[in-house]
């Protein structure tokens, strides 16, 4: 049994198959229909999520997780008594680092370690699998801390969208918000830079702007290094699975993986999005 229990948020959207394999526990953030809250992927699925998404007159909203969601799964790891490291949504992005240290707070005979990832959807989601691959092999808290803190200084995640329309308002626009005066004439390129959403590049097709992530990429992955690599998408399966391929063939990939955005993240970029988390050895 792993001598670090790895527990993480509803937007790592890692697939169900290795959050079994390594025992993750994962606390869920929250999509709100007015004055109906659905625990993201308990309460509701995606296929159903994006249903209600596009007959809604007005935009769902969001929220982290409680406080005593957090005390449920760290009290649980607790009583098998070992240490938890506690990876999370970029705080940037949303309060749940914040919820999970207030948990702490009310633990303090626990060791339990909370990490930004500055980061979310598989750019966390990686992160955490790494986490969880460390425990496994036994390594010590400390160790996997470090480490996951090295891998997070290391993680690329871009993305396009089909419209600003989301991330506007829902509030997570960041840097992007510059390019709302030509949000119908262009596919912005957007990327995660220390855990804010800014601007990569503008380009007025989805095609372009694939093309540009590609080109991105080979210019930040030096040849013959191993890529590990995850590709996201909302609705938007069969492009994914075209980008997939193209960076298996482009690239020496160590493990790629496909993975749908859930309700929260779904919420804030839309239908139709799609994107790329990678970090090299």
């Amino acid at each position: 049994m792993a001598e670090v229990k790895i527990v993480t948020d509803s937007t790592a959207y890692l697939p169900a198959e290795l959050i079994a394999r390594y025992g993750i526990r994962v606390v869920p953030l929250k999509v709100l229909f007015g004055p109906e809250a659905y625990a993201e992927g308990v309460d509701i699925s995606n296929s159903e999520f994006y249903g209600k998404l596009m007959e809604a007159s007005t935009l769902p909203t969001t929220s982290q997780p409680s406080v005593g969601d957090f005390l449920q799964v760290y009290g649980e790891a607790d009583r098998e008594a070992v240490p938890i490291l506690s990876i999370h949504i970029s705080s940037k992005l949303s309060a749940t680092v914040s919820t999970a240290l207030t948990a702490k707070s009310e633990l303090p005979q626990s060791q339990i370690e909370i990490v930004d990832s500055l980061s979310t959807s598989m750019g966390l989601g990686m992160v955490v699998l790494a986490a969880a691959r460390a425990a496994d092999e036994g390594q010590p808290l400390s160790q996997i801390r470090a480490s996951c803190e090295k891998l997070i200084r290391s993680m690329n995640v871009f993305f396009m969208v089909d419209t600003l329309e989301y991330l506007h308002k829902g509030g997570r626009i960041g840097g992007a918000a510059a390019l709302l005066g030509t949000v119908l004439r262009i596919k912005p390129l957007l990327y995660l830079k220390e855990g804010q959403i800014e601007v990569l590049a503008k380009v007025r097709t989805k095609r372009r702007a694939l093309k540009r992530l590609l080109e991105l990429v080979e210019e930040q992955v030096p040849e013959g290094t191993s890529v590990h690599a995850a590709v996201i998408h909302a609705q938007a399966a069969e492009e994914a699975s075209a980008l997939a391929k193209e960076i298996r063939a482009r690239f020496n990939c160590a493990e790629m993986h496909l993975s749908e955005l859930g309700a929260v993240i779904g919420t804030h970029v839309g239908p139709r999005a799609i994107g790329l988390a990678f970090y090299t050895d």
